[in-house]
C-alpha cells in the first residue's frame, strides 16, 4: 500500500517505531509506574475552598490576616437528648473538668436547652488535630456513654483520609461497571484487560505527576481519577476497534501499525472538544477552576499518551488471546429509535425548542448556594448527621470574626456593645468580654492601688510596676506627673507582670503566685486566639442563616459600625462573607465559562465538519441538555452548590458533545449513498456502541460519586454530571437525529471547503483507476489510501490530490 499524504507517512513511521520498540516502552512505563507510586505521596492537597478566592476579596485578605496572626483552637457542639435541666447542668460541670476543655457554654435559655435536649458549646485549649484535643474528645465521649448524644466537631477529623477511602470504594465499583460495559461493547473478551491496563497506567501517571502542580484542591485530587476514566475511555476504544478492523487482513504487528497511524490524528482531533471545555475553567476568577483545568487536561493528555505508546504494544502482546476470545455483538441495534426520530422529524425540533425555552428559564432560577455546610448528601458522615440534628433542634449556627487593628480596647468595647444591642446578634466573644478577677474584665483599665488590691500586691510594688510599664512604653509624662491616676488595661498589665515575674524583678506570695499562674495560662490562650501585635479578633454569633439577603445586608451594617472606629485594615470574615464574595464572582465566572466552552467547542467543530450550521445545531442540543440538567434543582427546590454548576457546565459541554459528533459524522458519511431517512437510522446503529460505552461510563462515574461521597462539593458535582450525561444521551439519540434530517438542507447550504483538504464525491461503477485517500463505499465501506484499480461501484469522497478515472480515460481529462 502506497501513501501519498505526507502526514500519513509521518504517522505510519511514528506508529512503526512505537510498535517495534514496544518492549522499550514497557520498560519505560515500568520505571514511570514505580516513580509515580512514590510521587503520589508528594502531592499537597488544599482542603479550604476559600483559598482559591481572588486575592482582592475581603474574605481572602481577612483569612490571610487571621491565619497569620491567630491560632484557632478546637470547638465542639455536643447535643444530649432526653435529659432534664438538672442532669444537663451536671453534665456541663462534668465537661468543665475534662482536661483540654477551656470553656463550656451552657445556660437555661432556649439557645442551649429545649424539649428535654441540651446543647453544650465547648472550646478547647488546643487545635483540632492536637493530641490534647483528641484525648479530651475521647474522654468526653467515654463519660457520655449511655446518653443519647451527637457531636459536631472537626477534632480528629481527617477529611483527606475520609475522601481517599470514599474514592477507593467509588473507583472499585466504577471499575466493575467499566468492565461490564466494555465486555458488552468489545469484540473480544481479551480486549478488556488491555483497556484496563492502559487506563490504569494513565491514572497512576496523572496521580503521580500532580505534585508538579504544587498544591492541588481536594476536589481535583479526589475525582480526577474517576473522571479521567470517563472522559478518555473513548481513545482506547477507537484504537482497539481500529486494530480489530485491520487485523482481519493483516498480522498483529502490521494491523497495529496501520491502526495507530490512523488513530493518532482521529483521537487527537476527538480530544480537542474535551480539552476545550476543560480549558474554559481556567478563565474563572475563582481559581479552583484553573486548578481543576490543569489536573483534568493533564489527565486527558496522559491518557492519550498511554493509548499512543503503551496500548499498541499491549495489543500485539495480547493479540493471540484477542483472536481466541472473539464473540458476537452483544449490544442490539436501535433501529426503532432511528425510525421514530424520522417519523417525528417535523414535531421533535419544535417540541425541543419549547422545552429549551422552559429549561433556559428554569435553569436561570436555580437556587444556588455558596456554602456547602447546609447541603445534605445521599451519604453523610456522623459529623454531618450531628450537624443537621443540632440545626433542626436549635437552629442555625453562624459565626463571624471581626479582625481590627490591635491596641484600641475602647473602640473594641464600643463595637461589641453596639452589635450586642442588635437583634441579629446572638452573642459575642472578645477580650473585652472576658472576666479576669472579682468582676473586672480583661480590658478594664485600673490604677496602681486598684491593681494592688485585686491581686494582693503591695501598693509600693504596684507603683514601681506601673512606673516600669510607663517607661517601657515611652509614657514618661505619666511617670513624671505621678502614677496614682495612671490607668492601664488589665490585660496589658498582666502580660507585663508575667514578664517581670519571669525576670525575677517582682515576686509574689505562694497563694498569689498560684492564682496568677492559673490566670497567666488563661491569658496566653486568650492572647493566641484574640490578640497579636498587629490585629485583635472579636467573634460574633449571629441569629441569621449563613446565606440570605438579610445576612448580607447585616454584614454591610457590621462594616459600617467598625468603619466608624477604624479607617482601614479591618475585615469581617466567616462563611457568610465567603458566600457573599463567591456569589459576587459567580455571575462573571458563569457567563465566561458558558461562552468560552461553547466558543472553543464550536471552533473545533467548525473546522471538523466544514459547516456553519451543523456545529451550531450540535451546540444547541448539548446546551439544551445543560439547561435541562440544571432545571432539576429548580423544580425540586434543592440548593445547588455553585461550583458544581460551573465545573459540570464545562465538562458536560466538552465531553458530551462527542456523542453528537459521532452520530453527525456517521450521518454525513452515509447520506452520500443512501436516502437521508435510511442514513440516520444506520448512523444511530453505528454510533450507539460508542455513545453507550462512553455515556454509561460517564453517567455511572458521576452517579457513583454523587451517592457514595459524603463531601458535599464532590457529591453535588457527581450527581449533576451523571444526570447531565443521561440527559445528553437521551437528546442526541432522540432529538438530534430529527434535527439533522430536517435541517439537512441548511447544513448543506452553509458548508464550505478548506483549501488543501477539499474532497469531491465521485459516483461511478465498473473498472476504475483510483489514486488518493478514499472515504466512502466501494461495494462496501472503504477508508484507506489507494493506488490501484477498483472493480465495482464507487460512491465516495476522494481528496483533491487524488484521481478517479474510468479504465481507458485520460487521468488529466
Amino acid at each position: 500500500m502506497a501513501h501519498n499524504n505526507g502526514k500519513h507517512g509521518f504517522f505510519e513511521k511514528l506508529a512503526t517505531f512505537i510498535v517495534d520498540k514496544r518492549y522499550l516502552f514497557f520498560l519505560l512505563y515500568g520505571f514511570a509506574l514505580v516513580f509515580c507510586l512514590f510521587a503520589r505521596n508528594w502531592v499537597q492537597v488544599e482542603n479550604d475552598v476559600t483559598t482559591y478566592l481572588p486575592g482582592d476579596t475581603e474574605t481572602r485578605q481577612g483569612l490571610t490576616a487571621m491565619n497569620d496572626n491567630f491560632k484557632t483552637f478546637a470547638t465542639a457542639r455536643v447535643m444530649v437528648s432526653n435529659v432534664t435541666l438538672e442532669d444537663a447542668q451536671q453534665i456541663s460541670e462534668m465537661l468543665e473538668q475534662v482536661e483540654g476543655v477551656q470553656i463550656v457554654t451552657f445556660d437555661e435559655t432556649e439557645d442551649h436547652y429545649r424539649d428535654a435536649t441540651a446543647l453544650f458549646d465547648l472550646n478547647f485549649t488546643a487545635e483540632d488535630n492536637d493530641p490534647v484535643s483528641i484525648q479530651a474528645m475521647e474522654t468526653i465521649m467515654d463519660r457520655l456513654k449511655g446518653y443519647d448524644v451527637v457531636v459536631d466537631t472537626l477534632i480528629g477529623y481527617d477529611e483527606i483520609a475520609a475522601l481517599d477511602e470514599e474514592m477507593t470504594t467509588i473507583l472499585i465499583v466504577a471499575v466493575i461497571i467499566i468492565i461490564a460495559v466494555l465486555t458488552l461493547t468489545s469484540r473480544a473478551y481479551a480486549e478488556v484487560p488491555v483497556l484496563l491496563i492502559t487506563f490504569g497506567m494513565a491514572a497512576v501517571l496523572n496521580m503521580g505527576t500532580n505534585f508538579l502542580c504544587g498544591k492541588i484542591s481536594f476536589i481535583s485530587n479526589s475525582i480526577a481519577v474517576v473522571l479521567q476514566l470517563a472522559l478518555a475511555i473513548d481513545y482506547a476504544i477507537i484504537l482497539c476497534h481500529r486494530f480489530s478492523d485491520e487485523h482481519e487482513t493483516q498480522d498483529a504487528r502490521g494491523a497495529c501499525i496501520t491502526a495507530l497511524a490512523k488513530a493518532i490524528p482521529e483521537i487527537s482531533a476527538s480530544s480537542l472538544t474535551t480539552i476545550s471545555g476543560l480549558a474554559a475553567l481556567s478563565f474563572m476568577k475563582f481559581t479552583i477552576g484553573l486548578d481543576m483545568s490543569i489536573v483534568l487536561i493533564k489527565s486527558v493528555l496522559l491518557s492519550m499518551l498511554s493509548v499512543f505508546t503503551l496500548m499498541p504494544g499491549l495489543l500485539v502482546l495480547f493479540s493471540p488471546w484477542i483472536d481466541r476470545t472473539q464473540h458476537k455483538k452483544l449490544l442490539p441495534n436501535i433501529t426503532p429509535v432511528g425510525k421514530f426520530a424520522v417519523m417525528m422529524r417535523y414535531v421533535m425540533p419544535g417540541l425541543f425548542a419549547v422545552v429549551l425555552v422552559g429549561a433556559f428559564w428554569l435553569a436561570n432560577q436555580c437556587p444556588y448556594c455558596y456554602s456547602y455546610n447546609e447541603v445534605e448528601t445521599a451519604k453523610m458522615t456522623d459529623r454531618q448527621v450531628a450537624h443537621f440534628k443540632i440545626r433542626d433542634t436549635f437552629g442555625s449556627y453562624n459565626m463571624v470574626a471581626l479582625i481590627v487593628p490591635s491596641g484600641n480596647y475602647q473602640a473594641e468595647s464600643e463595637i461589641l456593645q453596639d452589635l450586642e444591642s442588635r437583634p441579629e446578634v446572638k452573642s459575642t466573644l472578645a477580650l473585652s468580654g472576658m472576666e479576669a478577677l472579682d468582676g473586672y474584665y480583661l480590658t478594664d483599665a485600673l490604677a496602681p492601688r486598684q491593681f494592688s488590691e485585686l491581686i494582693g500586691l503591695d501598693y509600693e510594688v504596684a507603683q514601681a510596676l506601673y512606673g516600669a510599664y510607663a517607661i517601657e512604653n515611652d509614657q514618661y509624662g505619666q511617670f513624671l506627673n505621678g502614677l496614682a491616676d495612671y490607668d492601664v488595661p488589665l490585660f496589658d498589665m498582666f502580660l507585663f507582670l508575667k514578664d517581670q515575674l519571669q525576670s525575677h524583678n517582682v515576686t509574689l506570695s505562694g497563694e498569689a503566685q498560684k492564682t496568677m499562674d492559673d490566670l497567666f495560662e488563661q491569658l496566653d490562650t486568650a492572647q493566641e486566639q484574640m490578640q497579636s501585635p498587629t490585629y485583635s479578633r472579636m467573634v460574633v454569633f449571629l441569629n441569621l442563616p449563613e446565606e440570605s439577603p438579610q445576612t448580607f445586608a447585616f454584614l454591610d451594617e457590621m462594616r459600617q459600625i467598625i468603619g466608624s472606629h477604624y479607617d482601614a485594615n479591618y475585615y469581617v470574615v466567616g462563611n457568610s462573607t465567603s458566600s457573599r464574595d463567591l456569589a459576587a464572582s459567580f455571575a462573571g465566572d458563569n457567563l465566561m465559562i458558558s461562552i468560552l466552552s461553547a466558543l472553543f467547542v464550536i471552533l473545533v467543530l467548525l473546522f471538523t465538519f466544514q459547516s456553519v450550521a451543523l456545529p451550531v445545531l450540535l451546540i444547541v442540543v448539548i446546551q439544551g441538555s445543560i439547561w435541562i440538567n440544571f432545571s432539576v434543582p429548580t423544580i425540586m427546590q434543592t440548593p445547588l452548590y455553585f461550583l458544581g454548576y460551573l465545573i459540570v457546565n464545562a465538562i458536560q459541554m466538552g465531553a458530551n458533545i462527542d456523542y453528537a459528533i459521532v452520530i453527525s459524522s456517521h450521518y454525513q458519511e452515509l447520506k452520500n449513498h443512501m436516502p437521508h431517512k435510511e442514513a440516520i437510522v444506520q448512523a444511530l446503529n453505528a454510533s450507539f456502541p460508542t455513545v453507550f460505552t462512553s455515556g454509561s461510563i460517564m453517567a455511572s462515574a458521576g452517579l457513583l460519586i454523587g451517592n457514595l461521597s459524603a463531601q458535599p462539593v464532590i457529591a453535588i458535582m457527581g450527581n449533576c454530571l451523571g444526570r447531565g450525561t443521561i440527559i445528553s444521551i437521551i437528546l442526541v439519540l432522540g432529538v438530534l437525529p430529527a434535527i439533522l434530517v430536517l435541517g439537512d438542507s441548511v447544513i448543506e447550504r452553509t458548508s464550505f471547503k478548506l483549501k488543501g483538504i477539499e474532497r469531491k464525491v465521485h459516483t461511478s461503477n465498473g473498472t476504475m483507476k483510483v489514486k488518493g485517500h478514499v472515504r466512502g463505499y466501494v461495494s462496501g465501506m472503504v477508508d484507506a489510501d489507494f493506488d490501484g484499480v477498483l472493480r465495482g461501484e464507487l460512491n465516495a469522497s476522494v481528496a483533491t490530490e487524488g484521481q478517479v478515472t474510468k479504465e481507458g480515460e485520460d487521468a488529466n481529462a
